[in-house]
């Protein structure tokens, strides 16, 4: 049987902000944006750890969830209600982006022996951004997803509102600890995506009588795969309603 993957979810909160105190104000503020405003900014995180295993014949689980609850309060104690740049001797030579945190947490997660083996872990700072860490993939790459809406006309002359995840893989900067500047991908978003659709007629844009949403979120990834200002372009999810979405990876 092949192995099973269980994942836990878990919150805490933190605070912190993006600086080099090498650069001045302009460059940092050029780079990290609203990330940058002094003196710090808090987020109540949530923490998804997946493990991987095989399901024990005798008790019929993965890993033990006490154990795997244990394990995670304890890891996320040392971070929970702490400015990560002050209190965190993790981020004094790195800045404590989602992807940095996740791979700090990584390391703290994997050598533990009750929680299975280390599949992957998923830090949402918010609803609209979340970064990615993988056994698969190494420590040195990330992918970064970014939530944008829009509202528009599909079909029957009502609008309604899409949710359109983008998510970009990459290797994580030594120097700004991001895979993609997040600015730039934003303006760019808004550009090629929520400016084109929102409060539009999809059948008008697209020339079409019928506009699924498949259509949509393949014309959505062309609009942006050559246009991605660092790390590749990976998956465009457009979420048409609770119980229907839609996948795009080229």
């Amino acid at each position: 049987m092949p192995p099973v993957l269980l994942t836990k979810r878990i919150e805490f909160a933190a605070a912190h902000r993006y600086i080099k105190l090498e650069w001045d104000e302009a460059k940092n503020r050029a780079v990290f944006g609203p990330c940058y405003n002094p003196p710090a900014h808090g987020h109540n995180y949530l923490l998804e750890v997946t493990v991987s295993g095989e399901i024990d014949p005798k008790t019929g689980m993965v890993v033990n969830l006490f154990d795997l609850k244990r394990v995670l309060l304890a890891v996320i104690e040392e971070f929970d209600h702490k400015n990560l740049n002050l209190d965190m001797p993790y981020f004094n030579d790195r800045i404590p982006t989602s992807e940095n945190l996740a791979r700090v947490l990584w390391t703290k997660l994997a050598p533990q022996q009750h929680i299975g083996t280390l599949h992957t872990i998923r830090l949402c700072e918010d609803e609209d951004l979340y970064a990615e860490v993988t056994a698969k993939g190494g420590l040195d790459v990330a992918s970064i997803t970014r939530r944008y809406s829009f509202t528009a006309v599909q079909d029957d002359n009502r609008g309604s509102e899409w949710d359109c995840f983008v998510t970009i893989h990459g290797t994580i900067d030594p120097v700004t600890g991001m895979v993609t500047d997040i600015g730039a991908l934003d303006r760019l978003v808004q550009d090629k995506v929520v400016k084109a659709f929102d409060r539009q007629d999809l059948r008008r844009i697209c020339d079409a009588e019928h506009v699924t949403g498949a259509q949509l979120a393949e014309r959505i990834w062309k609009s942006l795969v050559s246009c991605i200002p660092s790390g590749r372009l990976v998956n465009v999810r457009l979420i048409q309603s609770r119980d229907l979405s839609f996948d795009y990876a080229g």
